[in-house]
């Protein structure tokens, strides 16, 4: 795959009117393109204008192309002369998610911190207050010379006197560190769904409450992974550089591909459907 930095060839004159005439003289109307190329109609506006920035990254463009041209028996070739200098992609805005896992995690440490706190603070006054309390009457023990210490009655004629209680913050259990969140993730990730490019590629990730959840620009030996149930909706430029697994299985992405962009839903189990435009 061509990286979208490197500059290819100028752009082949005339290649939109040749699609236009070949269209024409084959007694076709954008509208019968669109179907049978299942396009939007603004692509195929777009490719017989030579408009490329409206259609976004080269990978797309020229796929859209070599469809094209093939349904009207043109070289493919005439694909090769769209230059990265005439295409435009949309500026994509980086976006952080959170998993849920991790959100929780978060407020859980926030409690745990506020109890340590109130624990140093309340712990040393209890005690302290105590000892003050068991000085003003007398202590009695019950010994069942267990530990071999039997109490005469000399002693135990003798006044109680106070012992001396030291309040140290070393006696409070310690807590075990708590489990960061990747860890949990990467004993489920098996079950979630997994994205590894060998080659440059173009995503665009819908969540399961419609919102965008990614859209960017891949380089290769990158991956993307996501939680089960997180994911509703996947679209792949080059998507024959790009291996999906959905709970741990491998996709056959040649079922969702047109163009080489695949474009698919994933349902709650983890399932993969051919999603429409």
């Amino acid at each position: 795959m061509s990286s979208s930095n490197q500059t290819m060839p100028a752009t082949s004159p005339g290649v939109g009117e040749r699609l236009r005439d070949a269209r024409m003289e084959a007694g076709l109307t954008v509208a019968d393109v669109a179907t049978r190329l299942r396009m939007q109609l603004r692509v195929i506006d777009a490719l017989e204008a030579e408009d490329w920035a409206r259609l976004g990254a080269p990978v797309f463009i020229r796929g859209q192309l070599r469809s094209y041209l093939r349904l009207l028996k043109l070289p493919e070739s005439l694909a090769d002369g769209v230059s990265d200098a005439n295409v435009r992609p949309p500026e994509l805005t980086p976006r952080t998610y959170t998993p849920p896992m991790q959100r929780m995690l978060d407020k859980a440490m926030g409690r745990a911190v506020y109890v340590v706190i109130t624990a140093l603070i309340a712990v040393p006054v209890w005690v302290a207050t105590r000892s003050h309390v068991d000085n003003s009457r007398p202590v009695e023990t019950a010994s069942l010379g267990l530990d071999g210490n039997i109490q005469t009655p000399a002693e135990a004629s003798r006044p109680a006197r106070p012992t001396p209680v030291t309040a140290s913050l070393g006696a409070l259990p310690k807590r075990a560190p708590a489990v960061p969140a990747a860890t949990e993730f990467d004993a489920q990730a098996g079950a979630g769904l997994v994205m590894r490019f060998s080659g440059d590629s173009w995503i665009e990730v819908i969540g399961s409450d419609g919102a965008q959840v990614e859209q960017a620009l891949v380089q290769a030996g990158q991956e993307r992974r996501f939680e089960a149930g997180t994911v509703s909706r996947v679209k792949l430029g080059n998507a024959t550089a790009v291996e999906v697994s959905s709970g741990g299985d491998v996709q056959d992405l040649s079922r969702f591909q047109r163009a080489n962009v695949a474009r698919f839903t994933v349902s709650s189990d983890g399932a993969l459907a051919p999603a429409s435009e």
